[in-house]
């Protein structure tokens, strides 16, 4: 937590991206250069309608196609290889992203506690390296050993698994139930910059209501962190 709130405090510099984008969090003038932990808004995540604010990619509601990506255990993962899961906890994040590292511990935990439960995280990184050299595969096997992640940490070499989910953010979670029928999009919780200030955990109220045989409400909010590096053209 003290080197994810340091990171914010420097200004947010890998993550220098305008806050007015398409999936920024907040409403707000700023650009990410300029946040920092004690003059941003609460950096939390909102309930926002479905159809107003995820454009492209899926839709709750939508069934995922199935991927196969390279892990940082050198080998190939996809979902169908997963065996007695209840769900799938897609989480698009990455090394650089200071939001990212805020959330590295909280994914860890998350993990422990669902995956034995059917709901595994499975992590993957979408920015292309050759833009932020930070999140190279090689890297990526250096911060999975670093942290010990318990979940698989996959690199989406090419971009070709991230637009389809219309990810935008880093961290952005996309909850798949055992059938890949998207159920909820968006922010793990309702507070970046500070765990123990959370309120509203809405990845664990989404499992929460599908064990429950519920859709969740919220179902979508927005996702909190940096813009996804593309490869430029």
């Amino acid at each position: 937590m003290l080197i994810g709130l340091a990171l914010l405090g420097t200004g947010m510099t890998a993550c220098s991206t305008a806050s007015n984008e398409e999936g920024n969090a907040e409403a707000t003038t700023t650009s990410e250069a300029d946040v920092n932990v004690n003059q941003a808004p609460e950096a939390q995540a909102v309930a926002v309608n479905n159809e107003a604010d995820q454009l492209t990619g899926y839709q709750v509601g939508d069934k995922a196609t199935d991927f196969k990506l390279m892990g940082t255990d050198d080998k190939e993962h996809s979902l169908g290889d997963m065996a007695d899961v209840k769900g799938y906890v897609i989480t698009f994040t990455c090394n650089h992203c200071p939001y990212s590292v805020l959330y590295e511990d909280r994914l860890i935990d998350f993990h422990n506690a669902y995956a034995a439960k059917g709901y595994p995280v499975i992590a993957i990184n979408p920015n292309d390296p050759r833009v932020q050299p930070e999140d190279s595969i090689e890297l990526m096997k250096e911060r999975a050993k670093e942290k010990s992640f318990p979940f698989l940490y996959l690199f989406d070499e090419g971009q070709a698994i991230y637009p389809q989910y219309g990810a935008t953010r880093t961290p952005h979670v996309f909850l798949l139930d055992k059938d890949m029928v998207v159920r909820y999009i968006g922010a793990i919780d309702n507070n970046a910059r500070e765990a123990s200030a959370v309120t509203e955990k809405y990845l664990e109220k989404a499992i929460e209501a599908l064990e429950a045989g519920q859709q969740p409400d919220p179902n979508f909010t927005k996702a909190v962190g940096c813009t996804i590096k593309a490869k430029k053209s």
